[in-house]
């Protein structure tokens, strides 16, 4: 899985791993994630499939978007790759911030996305929870970069995790604050921009969340399938955030 560059405009780059043959699948990790995050759905969809994944803004080897950008800006940006990428409508799966930039382009622009999925996303939150999230972002944008907060909430401390653990560790380790302090913070006011717009989904849904996962709840997940007119919901059972 070697990465390479996309060019776009005005000497941005996007960097992304490109793999297999076949309709393409385009995959967009969550806040402080990168590409490889995908690896096992790479290695698998890929057989079959030509797989993109793409590093978001300011992750990995991407260029970052202005620092007062918004999920719009994101789904603006997203949206541009894809017809930097001339690979037609694409099969668009998103993990949590993704899922919120892969749902915004099915409803900014649906003649860029033939199926959508959409994984461990978060849809009009509590207001305790949008308030914890909202917070977060915050410390982040005063600089306060703590990973083991959201380490704690992705991973238990079994040693089946391990490796997963660091791996992610060292990846929100090397994270520009002010990046992350960006996707953080559309992140963390996304979760309702979109969502009277569902109903306007026209292409098929996959709705997908872990039965356990206490932020993108199995509630979240029934109604966003419950709103577009041609979803279909999945729980996985006994799994909490990372159940991609």
């Amino acid at each position: 899985m070697t990465p390479r560059i996309l060019p776009l405009s005005e000497g941005a780059r996007v960097c992304l791993i490109d793999a297999g043959q076949g309709e393409p699948v385009v995959l967009i990790h969550g806040v402080g994630l990168r590409a490889e995050a995908w690896a096992p759905q790479i290695a698998a969809l890929s057989r079959t499939h030509r797989v993109l994944a793409v590093d978001m803004p300011g992750h990995g080897g991407s260029s970052p978007i202005a620092p007062d950008s918004r999920l719009p800006d994101f789904v603006a940006w997203m949206a541009s790759v894809l017809r930097a990428l001339d690979c037609g409508p694409v099969n668009l799966a998103g993990h949590s911030m993704g899922a919120l930039v892969a749902a915004g382009v099915a409803v900014e622009h649906p003649a860029l996305v033939r199926r959508l999925a959409v994984m461990n996303a978060v849809f009009r939150r509590s207001p305790d929870a949008r308030a914890a999230v909202r917070a977060r972002a915050e410390e982040i944008a005063g600089g306060r970069l703590d990973i083991e907060g959201p380490l704690s909430r992705w991973f238990d401390s079994s040693a089946t995790e391990a490796e997963a653990r660091a791996k992610v560790a060292g990846w929100l380790g090397g994270m520009d604050v002010g990046a992350y302090a960006t996707a953080y913070r559309a992140f963390a006011e996304g979760d309702a921009i979109y969502a009277d717009r569902w109903c306007g989904i026209a292409v098929p849904v996959l709705v997908l969340t872990g039965a356990l996962d206490p932020n993108s709840t199995p509630a979240m997940a029934r109604a966003m399938a419950g709103a577009a007119p041609h979803a279909r919901l999945r729980l996985i059972e006994g799994i909490g955030t990372w159940s991609t």
